[in-house]
């Protein structure tokens, strides 16, 4: 991993950075926050950053949330003054370590930051199938295409790729297509000169840059505006880019990994995805199955995340019971892997006893998985009218309490409900309802600018707003 040192650290730089590089990290050390933002502007990646608590952490955290630029921090501090390491927390640091480090300590933030990107959890024989074939073709530089449902794991998948690849020790850059307005996603991928465009005072290296030597995973790149599609083509293909502003080409020696929850065949005929890309970036499909058709990794997922949030939060290691696992495994997982992590954590904080009840396994809107019955098919739920009959879940509901209601007054309650229901994450819930999450974004804020509240991202009350 790389790491980056801000600051003098009152003469214990030469400490931390010793005990890093025998950790296996690559240190680099500047002396103060500006020069931290050029390193980082320049394309010198980090994977962390450890800085002085002294120095203004929380105007540094804002610089690079500014900048776009996501790369955890930790504040660090000579002696014991609870006060500052309180105020570096608040500001946004991940983390802080008192000074003279402690080598336990470092080695355990290194390791937290670097965790679960090699190595894949799985049981099921289909889940073994795909990693077979990815352990087949992660030595080899061809473009990879990874698809699956929204939650399956396939950034892990493409971290997983990178660490089994000739370019393991080189950067993994990771950037996800859907979550940058479609105006600053070209600057971001391919960088730009000083003067640009309005607000861009200095040189900016774009990720394919900071990539260079080692792997670009373009998340969810089906997202990508057909018009910046043609540029990244020729990226791609010529492996060369041009930046924003820029008056000549420069080389690049990357390798593109992609990822997708759509069915991209679909789009290209849709006229939304440029066919000679998909050529480009499909030389290996790798297709993850949803959680549902994992059965057995079900249960080897719920005991490793069973274990990583018992450790991580100082609790007893408890195990489900057997009513709990029959409830998990009946239960379809719409949000796969990543709904089963929550769901686990939350689980682990609100066990009693010596056993994981089924009371400690809340779902994001509050309700429990034996609530459901959902058969391998999807059908919709099922439940008894008063005279003991089968009626299916949307006629109980019916459409009366439809009636007077515009169209557009019901896609807006069904909008807003699925936000919360996913807890506010965008990609999942434009999933959910089979829409782009550029239409989601356009319906949000226009929901957002009549005055209707609408979940933030991550937020933690979305399950219960």
């Amino acid at each position: 991993m790389r790491l980056m040192i801000i600051g003098s650290l009152d003469g214990q730089i030469g400490a931390a950075s010793k005990i890093a590089m025998q950790r296996g990290a690559k240190v680099a050390h500047v002396p103060d926050l500006e020069a931290g933002l050029t390193a980082l502007r320049s394309g010198q990646g980090a994977d962390l950053v450890m800085m002085d608590a002294t120095l203004d952490v929380g105007g540094f955290i804002r610089s690079l949330e500014q900048e776009r630029i996501s790369i955890p921090v930790v504040a660090c501090g000579v002696g014991t003054d609870a006060s500052i390491a309180v105020s570096a927390i608040k500001a946004g640091a991940k983390e802080y370590i008192p000074l003279p480090p402690e080598p336990e300590l470092i080695a355990a933030v290194l390791q937290a930051v670097t965790e679960e990107t090699k190595t894949m959890v799985f049981r099921d024989g289909a889940m073994g199938k795909v990693i077979s074939l990815a352990d087949q073709v992660a030595p080899s530089d061809a473009s990879i295409l990874i698809t699956g449902e929204s939650g399956t794991g396939k950034e892990v998948m493409a971290r997983y790729l990178h660490s089994k690849s000739k370019r393991a020790s080189r950067p993994f850059i990771s950037i996800n297509c859907a979550a940058i307005p479609e105006n600053l996603l070209e600057s971001e991928l391919f960088g730009h000169e000083k003067g640009a465009f309005t607000g861009a005072a200095t040189r900016r290296v774009g990720k394919f840059e900071e990539a260079n030597g080692g792997t670009l995973l373009l998340d969810e790149i089906s997202e990508m505006d057909t018009r910046l599609q043609a540029k990244l083509l020729r990226a791609v293909q010529e492996r060369e880019i041009d930046r924003v502003g820029g008056s000549k080409p420069v080389s690049i020696d990357i390798r593109v990994l992609a990822t997708s929850n759509r069915d991209l065949q679909a789009e290209v005929k849709n006229g939304n995805f440029r066919e000679d890309l998909l050529f480009r970036l499909n030389v290996v499909s790798l297709q993850l199955p949803p959680l549902r058709d994992r059965p057995m990794d079900l249960e080897a997922l719920s005991h490793h995340f069973i274990e990583k949030y018992s450790e991580a939060n100082g609790v007893a290691l408890r195990p489900l019971s057997e009513a709990t696992q029959t409830a998990i495994r009946n239960y379809p997982w719409p949000g796969n892997v990543r709904e089963l992590e929550n769901t686990m954590h939350r689980a682990v904080l609100l066990a009693t006893g010596s056993e994981i009840q089924p009371d400690a396994i809340m779902l994001p809107d509050g309700s429990k998985p034996g609530e459901y019955s959902v058969s391998h098919e999807d059908s919709a739920p099922t439940m008894q009218d008063t005279t003991g009959q089968i009626q299916d879940s949307s006629a109980v509901m019916g459409t009366s309490s439809l009636v007077g209601r515009t169209v557009a007054d019901v896609e807006r309650d069904l909008i807003i409900n699925t936000l919360t229901h996913t807890l506010g994450n965008r990609t999942h819930a434009a999933t959910i309802l089979g829409i782009s999450i550029r239409t989601l974004r356009n319906k949000l804020k226009l929901y957002s600018d009549e005055g209707t509240s609408v979940p933030a991202p991550g937020d933690p009350g979305a399950a219960t707003a």
